[in-house]
């Protein structure tokens, strides 16, 4: 039987999170598959106790088409345990797509593209 690393195990939680909220909140339809190719493609790059490291192409390749309003309405304090903000602006920055100041993800209002203020 073949051993799960924590970055496996922590994608694998990841997506029970997001598909949990995901049905409990309806977003299926809305975002979900972005949500879920982030997940997949993404995850190693913003979460919370992995060293920061430039996107790969796939991920970037998710990013440019995820529609980050809808995605972000659908992150949750759950979901911000696992992931650092400050890398997904610096993976959106990154991968040339920039989150828009104002933007509100799991609570977190983003100003600027250098400072994050909760709410």
């Amino acid at each position: 039987m073949a051993k799960l690393s924590n970055s496996n195990i922590m994608v694998l939680v990841m997506i029970e999170i997001l598909l949990f909220y995901g049905a409990k909140y309806n977003v299926v339809g809305q975002c979900d598959s972005d949500m879920q190719s982030l997940v997949t493609q993404c995850a190693m790059y913003v979460e919370k106790f992995l060293p920061q490291l430039d996107p790969s192409e796939g991920c970037c390749n998710v990013i440019k088409n995820a529609n980050f309003p809808c995605v972000c309405q659908h992150i949750t304090q759950a979901v911000l345990q696992f992931i650092d903000i400050n890398k997904v602006v610096y993976v959106a920055q990154t991968c040339g797509k920039p989150l828009p100041s104002g933007t509100n993800c799991g609570g977190i209002t983003l100003f600027n593209l250098d400072s994050i203020h909760p709410q």
